[in-house]
This record gives C-alpha cells, sequence and structure tokens, in this order.
C-alpha cells in the first residue's frame, strides 16, 4: 500500500517538477525537473574563490557554482568524434540496463536520475522503453549532495504521486562508488526521519567499471561523451545547489538553466546519435540482458580496493584525490590540477581525448599494468583547494 504523507507533507503544499523549455532544452515529457530554478541568482564564483571559501570556513561546494567550462572549438570536435565512436556502444549499454531494469523492477519503473550527470541516461532509458516497448516511463530528476545526502523535499513528493517500490534511481557511471554508498545513507536517513519506506537505494548505471552496483549497462571503463561536458549536454542546467538561505525545509534543492549557452546545446544532438542506434543494436541487447539475468552481478567494490591501493602506492593517501574511470578522468582533466594520469596499457582508442587534454595541460600519462580501469586521474597532492571530501568540503593540502 502506497504510504500516506503526514499532515504538514500533503502533495498540495510540495512544489511542482520543472520541465522545458521554460526549464531545460529537454523535451517537458523527458524529465520532470524536482528542483528549483536559481536561474536569477549569482551563484557562480571563480575557481580560487570558491576553493578559498571551501578552505576557510569549511563552506560545502554545493553552496555555490564554478564557471561553467567553455569548451574551444577543437574540444567540441573531439565530443563529436568521441560520439560518433561510442554512439552504438552507448546504445547498447542503455538498452542493456532498461531491459534489466524492466525485468526485475516491475513494468512501469518511475525512473528519477541523479542530477546532473544521470539525467541524459534516464532519458535515453525512457526513449529506449517507449521505442522497443511502447512504454511511456516517467521520469525525474533529483538532487543528491555529497556530504548532504538526497533531496528529502523531492523523495516526499515522489511518495506522494508514485509507489516508492516503483522508483528506479539512474546515473551515468560509478567510479570508486562514493555515490551509491551516498545514497543507500541517504535513503536510509530520510526513512527513519519521514516514516515514509519502500524505496529501494540500488542505483541503475550505463556503466559500472568500479563494480559497485547490480544493475548496469556493462562494467567496461569507456567513454560516456557526456562526461566531457557540463550543462551543454544536460539540457542546459548547472549542478545542484544546496545553501540554508536559498532552499528552506519544504524547498526542493536549487539549479540553474543557462538559457544563455542555448548556441552551444548538444543535449538533443546527444540523445539524437544514440538513439538512432537503437534498432541495430536490438539483438545484442537481447542477448546481453539475458547473460545478465543469469550472472552473479554481486558487487566486488573492486574499484574501491584498487583506489585506496593507488592513493598509498602512489604516497597521496587520500581516495578523495584519485578519480577513476574515463569520465572522472576527463573530467580531472577539465576542472582540476591533474597531478597525473594512469593509463591502462593497451587501453587505445577510449583514451585518445585523455592524451590530447593531458598533452594540452602538461600532465605526464604513465601506463600502468592490473587496473580495473581503462585510466584513472590523480589530482595534484599538493594543490587539494578544489578536492572535496566525503563531506563535500575541502581536503586539507598536503
Amino acid at each position: 500500500p502506497r504510504p500516506t504523507p503526514a499532515p504538514h507533507q500533503e502533495p498540495s503544499v510540495l512544489p511542482e517538477p520543472l520541465r522545458g523549455p521554460a526549464f531545460s532544452s529537454y523535451a517537458p515529457e523527458d524529465v520532470g525537473w524536482l528542483l528549483q530554478d536559481l536561474s536569477d541568482t549569482r551563484l557562480e564564483a571563480p575557481t580560487e574563490e570558491r576553493e578559498e571559501a571551501i578552505q576557510s570556513g569549511g563552506a560545502h561546494y554545493a553552496e555555490s557554482l564554478p564557471v561553467e567550462y567553455q569548451p574551444s572549438a577543437a574540444y567540441q570536435a573531439l565530443f563529436t568524434a568521441a560520439l560518433d565512436a561510442s554512439a552504438a556502444r552507448i546504445a547498447r549499454a542503455v538498452g542493456t540496463v532498461t531491459e534489466t531494469v524492466l525485468a526485475e523492477r516491475g513494468p512501469r519503473p518511475v525512473l528519477v536520475s541523479l542530477a546532473r550527470a544521470g539525467t541524459p541516461v534516464g532519458v535515453l532509458m525512457r526513449h529506449w522503453a517507449r521505442l522497443r516497448h511502447g512504454l511511456d516511463l516517467p521520469h525525474y530528476a533529483v538532487s543528491i549532495v555529497r556530504g548532504r545526502g538526497i533531496d528529502a523535499t523531492a523523495l516526499r513528493w515522489l511518495a506522494a504521486h508514485h509507489d516508492p517500490a516503483d522508483v528506479v534511481f539512474v546515473d551515468g557511471w560509478t567510479g570508486k562508488g562514493a555515490i551509491t554508498r551516498e545514497l543507500a545513507a541517504a535513503i536510509s536517513a530520510f526513512e527513519e526521519s519521514s516514516g515514509i519506506s519502500g524505496f529501494d537505494p540500488e542505483i541503475a548505471v550505463l556503466a559500472d567499471p568500479g563494480g559497485c552496483v547490480r544493475t548496469y549497462g556493462t562494467r567496461e571503463d569507456f567513454l560516456i561523451p557526456s562526461a566531457c561536458l557540463n550543462s551543454t549536454v544536460s539540457g542546459l542546467i548547472s549542478r545542484t545547489v544546496l545553501r540554508a538561505d536559498l532552499v528552506g525545509p519544504d524547498d526542493f534543492h536549487g539549479a540553474k538553466f543557462y538559457r544563455e549557452l542555448a548556441e552551444a546545446d548538444v543535449s538533443g544532438d546527444f540523445l539524437a546519435a544514440v538513439s538512432a542506434r537503437f534498432d541495430e543494436v536490438a539483438d545484442e541487447v537481447d542477448a546481453a540482458a539475458k547473460e545478465l539475468s543469469a550472472a552473479d552481478r554481486a558487487p566486488t567494490w573492486e574499484g574501491w580496493a584498487a583506489v585506496e591501493r593507488i592513493s598509498e602506492e602512489y604516497g597521496i593517501h587520500d581516495v578523495n584525490l584519485v578519480k577513476p574511470g574515463v569520465g572522472e578522468t576527463t573530467r580531472v582533466l577539465l576542472r582540476r590540477v591533474p597531478w597525473k594520469i594512469l593509463a591502462r596499457r593497451g587501453a587505445g582508442a577510449d583514451l585518445q581525448h585523455i592524451r590530447l587534454l593531458a598533452e594540452q595541460r602538461g600532465v605526464p600519462v604513465e601506463e600502468v599494468d592490473d587496473l580495473p580501469y581503462s585510466c584513472v586521474g590523480l589530482i595534484h597532492p599538493r594543490y587539494t583547494r578544489g578536492a572535496t571530501g566525503a563531506d563535500g568540503k575541502a581536503v586539507q593540502g598536503a
């Protein structure tokens, strides 16, 4: 039976989801954002100033936004090439994870993506279900913040409008599994405080190279091109913001809609390129989903173990400065102070853009054996201002 919300949690007082084109460049039916629109609030701060605030007063990374990285023409071309090269592989992973969810989580799952990296994946899963099965799955995006948990107002909204047991949380990929752990702890805390139960904290992802989840499209570590860009591949939506003066106890977490970046928006291109390959991969998806249904998919946490080993081996002594996997390594090169890149020996074409970015930034790439990931980005242990720890606050510099 559906849990009854407490009197002050009646659906009538809960905010309504935001939808495109008023908020995001996605079609209104593709995603409802359980967020509040902070587009008119100045939240961006220069990296140094932002990190200084995180360092000095223990400000949280989710209280401000970094200035959005604007890709050069060369980097934009690299994204286009990466998308072209990997569209079929992504389509296979989208199909496989969607079929697994439909088979194991009931015929009418409610997709709830973790904003913002999970949102393009949730939209693609929705497209697959519609194209292959004629299903019109509800899809929402919610905010989860490291160290602060998931948006409790969004969970109350979901419980008031859907059966929590139908909710399937969706993300893009796993790194070392920090968000997997964060979500499980956050759902448990929410159920205890709200009296609402039934949510399954398991995350469905496209790629699980870290071996942290049971529901995935692949465990291969390959580039998902949406990891290369920021808002311009995620419906022009910023990272989510949680600040006490902007977000009250009954408000959704906030985010901005960057309408001014419309000309650089490739969100629709990304969806179209992957969806165009759905038909051709259908047979492979059926085979892969059948194989997975019979396989032992228990999380191995192999990635977390590798990260701990690398952290000690390289004298870093802090897992937060070790960013495993192609997606996370790309982000280190774009947004942080990289120290070096570890690349699995023989990992070829998938790492072309990594090698290009590393060369541009003068970062050495070290070929190594025995890596469960294609590559690992190491943040400079002497420049840790931008490295946020498990609680979302800055790690103190070495």
